[in-house]
């Protein structure tokens, strides 16, 4: 069975818009943060990284986009991004390209907006009726296959900060199960008020200090073979993706245990010695469980030294968009050839649940 590779990515992030802003900021180890406008964003933080200078109009198009919400917007520019390379394949077999997109619960502020018109209004159904459609988890998802055109399955999937492995997981599948030829995956997260203060009050105190950030990045899936006679470099081979949860998702040092048994688990069922782990990507957010996480990795890689990219320092808690931008970042940092023979990157995340999870990319040739 041919493996399955990335072979193009896209990003919108705090550094910009596109592949090259993210892999220069990430180079750079230039923060995105910057104080927010507090006019525009009042609420709990004073700081946050958000896409700069972004608007529907402006990346997505002055038509149709009049009530499109953040979220959505920024799902279609990335969407947009990596589909302007695969304009023949998909004119002549849309129906063969499938679209798994993660978020967190769609848009918050469009959920909240609505419901509050609902109760203000003089009467509870005099609210705009073309809004309604961003109260709904898979409008992105949607609303990028119709712009651009992609008929394939069509997979909205929600959880948590480890969004982007479970939509990578299920696009494997997809793929594994012949429902389609190639998949774009990954996810979407906006900045609002009203995600910020549900982040706020969702947090332990350690944890509030972390400002919110927002992006998207999106991969495309295929074989191996498929890639090779479209003309495309295998960037890397997705070796393993696993999961697990902690029997006590309070507890550090469960979570510590839980995470190195996930990340032996993946290495194994990758064909990956340790010492060839070239990078580790965590979640690393705050608290004990951030400490707990690198510890994990550090429990299971033993003796080994890869580099260390912490994401999250320099754009913010991205929130379901994390773990996508983990992928993305490894994907920057192996450059245009993508990772080489015998190299393999470690992203993992451990959610506040208690679901721990982790992905080994490998180089294409890796493989044992």
């Amino acid at each position: 069975m041919s493996p399955l590779v990335i072979s193009a990515w896209s990003a919108t992030s705090p550094f910009g818009v596109g592949a090259d802003p993210f892999r220069a900021g990430l180079e750079a180890g230039r923060s995105a943060v910057e104080p927010v406008d507090r006019e525009t964003h009042p609420g709990p933080f004073e700081q946050a990284a958000l896409v700069p200078e972004f608007t529907a109009a402006r990346y997505v198009g002055k038509k149709g986009t009049r009530t499109m919400d953040r979220v959505t917007a920024l799902a279609v520019t990335t969407v947009g991004g990596l589909v302007k390379d695969l304009t023949d394949e998909l004119a002549a077999h849309p129906e063969q390209t499938g679209l798994v997109l993660g978020t967190g619960s769609g848009s918050v502020q469009s959920i909240m907006d609505f419901t509050r018109d609902s109760l203000v209004g003089e009467r509870p159904y005099h609210v705009d009726p073309a809004r309604f459609p961003n109260t709904v988890m898979n409008r992105a998802a949607g609303q990028g296959a119709i712009w651009h055109r992609i008929k394939g399955p069509n997979t909205t999937v929600a959880g948590g900060t480890l969004t982007g492995l479970l939509a990578l997981s299920y696009a494997v599948r997809l793929l594994r199960g012949g429902h389609c030829g190639r998949v774009l995956c990954g996810a979407a997260e906006e900045y609002s008020t009203q995600r910020a203060w549900l982040e706020w009050h969702g947090r332990a105190e350690e944890e509030r200090d972390t400002p919110l950030g927002e992006g998207s990045a999106v991969f495309l899936v295929e074989s191996a073979e498929a890639a090779e006679a479209a003309g495309r470099t295998a960037l890397a081979a997705i070796g393993a993706v696993r999961f697990r949860a902690c029997a006590e998702p309070e507890g550090a040092a469960t979570a510590r245990r839980t995470l190195a048994d996930c990340v032996r688990g993946a290495l194994d069922a990758a064909g990956v010695g340790p010492e060839n782990v070239r990078a580790v990507l965590p979640l690393a957010g705050g608290g004990p469980l951030a400490t707990q996480e690198a510890a994990a990795v550090r429990d299971a890689l033993g003796e080994a030294r890869p580099r260390w990219t912490r994401l999250r320092d320099l754009v913010g808690d991205t929130s379901a968009a994390a773990t996508s931008l983990q992928l993305a970042a490894a994907l920057a940092e192996s450059g245009d050839r993508g990772l080489a023979p015998g190299e393999a990157a470690l992203i993992t995340g451990v959610d506040r649940d208690g679901m721990v999870g982790c992905a080994v990319l490998t180089g294409a040739g890796a493989r044992r």
